[in-house]
């Protein structure tokens, strides 16, 4: 049988391929496999790069040069990360991005040939749009052994992964040498008691010391504390790697069997040389730590199991308690002989998916990481205390189609699935970080808006150019009538966008109104409110906020009646997003019979 030499469009269209996903406090980033970002969510701090502090509720490309910089389509990004409000990117020359929150990348003052004002700022500013971070030109390294290495490879060392936590930052170049910046633990200043641990902003990374002849596989940091894995010998050879964390331990974060902070590494024992289980993934929350792990030794079956520890008290530990942990204990309420490929914390909860695409999510209201919400009533209602089973909401329930990877954000989940090409999205939607187009809470996955409606009609535009000049002709029709397409249906979602913005506002006051009533029942959700409100930068001063304003919310109950009667407009919503898919899926059809 004669083969065919045809290749499926899926494969070779890397634009719409997502390879790798991060998620931020209330912002998500997404990168394509042809090496471009894509970011949406809160757009406070600039944390999206697109130039502004605008929310976005769909993802948009971000920009590195400018639209009409040559040097935009010479960039390939391979790696990204997303902090608490800040972002972070790495490009395939090694070079390193920072956008966001300025106490979080921090870097010198630098002049970029970029279509900007000028300058792109200084140390400890917010930065609006994508910034080379000059503290990694001319990477040195953090010994003479390294440079030595660098002399004999005849090239330069460079960096190759990069993530970020809450208010830092850290990278691994290609040699497996850790660096770090931003908000870092260090030793307690004089006079300090014991078991104190002060944090300094460092405005330029900084090697970490202590791995010296080691290398740093993977790194992963939470609000205040960095776990890594790392080679018990000078190079990862496999079964080889220790499990290491340091920073602030108020809850047993660190996993080493007390509440003590250190400021430098220390080794956490389950996982040491001796133990029959090797860690290959790790995700830290707030205040707790998930690990993934396998057994050394092979087997007929593909297993693996995940640990947690640290603060329990929402359930995100996985443990059917509320009990906090300061030594690493086996989640036993997921299947045996699974094969997980991903794990990820948020702030209150913890997602993992198996290979066979099965998404099991626990703490915080049943898994999704949100706080308590009036909608929630009955059997239903309450934090997840084991792991619960997340089921595809669509024609492949309950699995999810081949997955890739899990993200947590502060109360919001991502997957990506299906080799890549579709997201799913669930929990807070607050500043359209779930990327449906929308605002509202979802207590199920949905499909976000993955490819953008533009990418499709750059397709259809593509192909009807390509068919024209296969025929000869100079002016492509089809050309232009792709070009009206996607200009009526750009204006027709901005409008539906517009009206969904209202009803958003609406719907928040009602929801805030309900939410009163019930603090005034419940003096626990006040505590947990406050509890949520730790991730924020000027946390007291939003305690103070809370306090002052309890009386005048209180007097928005004399307009809830009016307010109520605005709910309706979610129908009309409903129907007119409905009519514009329709039409969208129409015109599509037209333009591929044509």
């Amino acid at each position: 049988m004669e083969q065919s030499d045809e290749i499926p469009i899926q494969s070779t269209n890397l634009s719409r391929k997502i390879v790798a996903i991060s998620a931020g406090e209330a912002h998500t980033l997404a990168l394509t496999g042809d090496g471009k970002v894509y970011s949406w969510g809160r757009g406070t701090f600039g944390r999206l790069g697109t130039g502004s502090e605008e929310d976005r509720n769909l993802p948009v490309l971000v920009r590195f040069f400018g639209v009409d910089d040559e040097r935009e389509e010479n960039l390939k990004i391979v790696a990204i990360a997303a902090g608490a409000y800040h972002s972070l990117a790495l490009a395939d020359d090694g070079s390193v991005w920072g956008w966001g929150y300025g106490s979080c990348i921090l870097y010198y003052n630098v002049l970029l040939d970029l279509d900007t004002d000028g300058q792109i700022g200084a140390t400890g500013e917010n930065s609006m749009v994508p910034s080379l971070l000059d503290g990694f030109f001319g990477l040195g390294s953090p010994s003479s052994s390294a440079q030595e290495y660098e002399a004999k490879r005849g090239k330069p060392l460079k960096i190759s992964s990069v993530k970020a936590g809450g208010m830092m930052s850290l990278a691994i170049d290609d040699i497996g040498s850790l660096w770090i910046w931003g908000n870092c633990p260090h030793p307690p200043l004089t006079g300090s008691s014991e078991g104190d641990l002060e944090h300094e902003s460092i405005s330029a990374p900084a090697p970490v010391w202590d791995f010296h002849g080691h290398t740093v596989v993977k790194v992963a940091c939470g609000d205040e504390h960095v776990v890594a894995l790392v080679s018990a010998g000078e190079a990862y050879e496999g079964g080889n790697l220790l499990c290491y964390s340091w920073g602030v331990n108020s809850n047993g974060q660190l996993g080493l069997g007390d509440t003590e902070s250190r400021w430098q590494p220390a080794m956490v024992e389950t996982f040491n040389l001796e133990s029959p289980w090797e860690v290959y993934d790790i995700a830290c929350g707030k205040s707790h730590t998930a690990l993934l792990a396998q057994r050394k030794r092979p087997s007929d079956t593909l297993e693996s199991v995940c640990w947690t520890f640290g603060l329990g008290d929402n359930g995100q530990l996985g443990h059917g308690t509320t009990q906090t942990l300061t030594s690493p204990q086996l989640v036993k309420g997921l299947p045996e002989s699974v094969f997980l490929v991903s794990v990820d914390c948020g702030l209150f909860h913890t997602s993992v998916v198996s290979s066979a695409g099965e998404v099991w999510s626990w703490g915080m209201e049943r898994g999704l990481g949100l706080c308590p919400d009036a909608r929630y009533f009955g059997a239903d209602a309450g934090d997840a205390l084991s792991p619960l089973l997340i089921p595809c909401n669509g024609v492949y329930d309950p699995r999810f189609p081949e997955p890739l990877q899990v993200a947590c954000g502060a109360a919001h989940t991502i997957l990506v699935a299906d080799s890549g090409y579709k997201l799913w999205s669930w929990g807070r939607g607050w500043s359209g970080v779930l990327g449906n187009g929308r605002t509202d809470d979802c207590y199920v996955p949905t499909l976000a808006l993955w490819p953008l409606l533009s990418e499709d009609f750059k397709e259809d535009r593509a192909n009807n150019v390509e068919q024209t000049e296969q025929v000869g002709e100079k002016t492509p029709e089809g050309s232009v009538d792709a070009d009206k397409r996607l200009s009526a249906a750009m204006a027709e979602m901005q409008l539906l966008q517009s009206k969904l913005s209202v009803i958003s506002r609406y719907r928040l006051c009602i929801h805030l109104l309900c939410f009163i009533r019930l603090l005034g029942a419940n003096r626990d959700l006040m505590v947990t409110m406050q509890k949520s409100w730790s991730f924020l930068p000027g946390k007291k001063e939003m305690s103070r906020l809370w306090r002052g304003r309890a009386d005048g919310l209180a007097r928005l109950a004399k307009t809830r009646r009016s307010m109520v009667c605005a709910v309706s407009d979610v129908i009309i919503r409903d129907r007119s997003f409905f009519i514009f898919t329709l039409k969208v899926i129409s015109s599509r059809s037209k333009g591929k019979e044509k």
